[in-house]
């Protein structure tokens, strides 16, 4: 990744003068952090010395965490929160822990969730306000889903920032995944335009885990769990069935994080296929024809296709989008059953395929124990980010550590499985599956 030339820079709305609250909690002081506290971005010793080389300082992040001096008066602040885009497991950890660290440590007392994404925010739609105290999260964490709903699709930004103007809200929370990203930062640049004191904080939401610059997403951990039921239930029908077939599709529409992931976590799968790596259907070399190759060797296959894979076999047809602007991906689990079908029936043998797809049910359950904590770890920070009077930033853990990221470079690429990495590569052992790729 060449991301030395990325701006860290964490923008500020102002001098933070007012002595945190937290000095008091439980008669000790925190482990407060200064903004000198960094972060290297890169920590290879040969990148840092061809950095020096280049007579270039090595770039580094803003460390998170709770600081001294704070930039709003939590006894006159008003925060919001909204969740934008597809469910994930953890938006309720989310929501809880911002609103538990505001009102019990900072002593924030109006906190208003948004409902249904930033349709909350218009008028035209009536949704409701909720006000967000401790006893509205108490008991959220088993739900799934998020208390405030959702919903995608663009929204007039001016209108936003009127709404926040007339609720008086000092820092809102946006919980969302790349496209609720870009909004964030023209909803902060339009609020820095009209030079209002409203903090923008990101927490960034993907159960794909391709967020650029985000080592680890929540929901990723809970998803490829998941994940492993589906593939341990796939083998099982495979393998009791004569040349059966376990074909499950995951998410991933432009990353296969979670399709491998899970392919190395439960290790009964005999092809993995994702975005970034290219496979042909036909000819002796391609995905159909080692599937044979497997079933007259083994008798069963177990088939991992991430959601975005192999969209070049719809190239004909017409491109669609959704209400984000999004691209509508074709069906690849369907179309790869029926192809598997139609293969088999040529060759006049008989094949038992079962298809399964738990992609809904998983970006809808609670999160798991791990990232349940990793959740909490989020929200907090974000707390210390908004009330120090930081904007236009994202919470994200890299080496090993809570950073503040400018919401800019965070949007500015997406992050994929690389095809020479070490976690492809470690694909490759565990299914020995091959390039599945045509020789030129």
């Amino acid at each position: 990744m060449t991301i030395e030339l990325i701006d860290t820079t964490i923008t500020k709305l102002g001098k933070a003068g007012i002595t945190s609250p937290l000095f008091n909690r439980g008669g000790t002081s925190p482990a407060f952090v200064r903004d000198e506290n960094q972060v290297l971005v890169h920590i290879h010793a040969s990148e840092i010395e061809e950095l020096f080389k280049d007579q270039k300082t090595p770039p580094t992040f803003e460390l998170a965490g709770p600081r001294e001096k704070i930039y709003f008066d939590p006894s006159k602040l008003r925060c919001a929160l909204v969740t934008c885009g597809g469910l994930c497991p953890g938006l309720n950890d989310i929501i809880r822990s911002v609103v538990l660290e505001l009102y019990y440590h900072y002593g924030v007392r109006n906190i208003y969730g948004m409902r249904y994404g930033l349709q909350g925010f218009i008028p035209k739609y009536g949704h409701e306000v909720i006000d967000l105290e401790p006893s509205a999260v108490t008991n959220i964490l088993d739900r799934g889903g998020s208390i405030l709903g959702s919903s995608r699709g663009p929204q007039d930004i001016d209108e936003i920032i009127d709404c926040l103007e007339r609720m008086n809200i000092g820092i809102l929370f946006m919980i969302g995944g790349d496209g609720t990203l870009r909004a964030a930062v023209k909803i902060a640049d339009a609020i820095l335009a009209r030079n209002l004191k409203i903090s923008v904080v990101g927490i960034p939401k993907t159960i794909d885990n391709d967020i650029y610059l985000i080592a680890r997403s929540f929901g990723f951990d809970t998803a490829v769990e998941v994940s492993t039921q589906a593939i341990i239930g796939a083998h099982n029908e495979a393998a009791g069935y004569p040349n059966g077939i376990g074909l499950i599709k995951l998410m991933g529409r432009h990353s296969g994080f979670i399709a491998a992931t899970a392919a190395l976590a439960q290790q009964d799968v005999n092809f993995v296929l994702i975005p970034e790596v290219d496979f042909d259907l036909e000819g002796p070399e391609g995905f159909l024809a080692a599937v044979e190759k497997r079933l007259e060797s083994r008798g069963h296959a177990v088939i991992v296709a991430a959601e975005g894979a192999g969209q070049k076999f719809f190239e004909s047809l017409p491109e669609e989008r959704d209400e984000s602007g999004n691209i509508r991906l074709n069906d690849i689990g369907i179309y790869l059953k029926n192809q598997i079908l139609k293969y088999f029936k040529a060759k006049d043998i008989d094949i038992n395929i079962k298809y399964i797809d738990p992609s809904y049910m998983i970006r809808s359950l609670p999160a798991n124990a791990n990232d349940s904590v990793f959740c909490g770890f989020l929200g907090r920070n974000a707390v210390h980010a908004g009330m120090a009077g930081k904007t236009k930033l994202v919470i994200g853990r890299w080496n090993n550590h809570f950073v503040h990221i400018p919401m800019e470079a965070a949007t500015s690429q997406r992050k994929q499985v690389t095809p020479k990495g070490e976690l492809w590569s470690a694909v490759l052992s565990a299914t020995g599956q091959g390039s599945l790729k045509n020789p030129e």
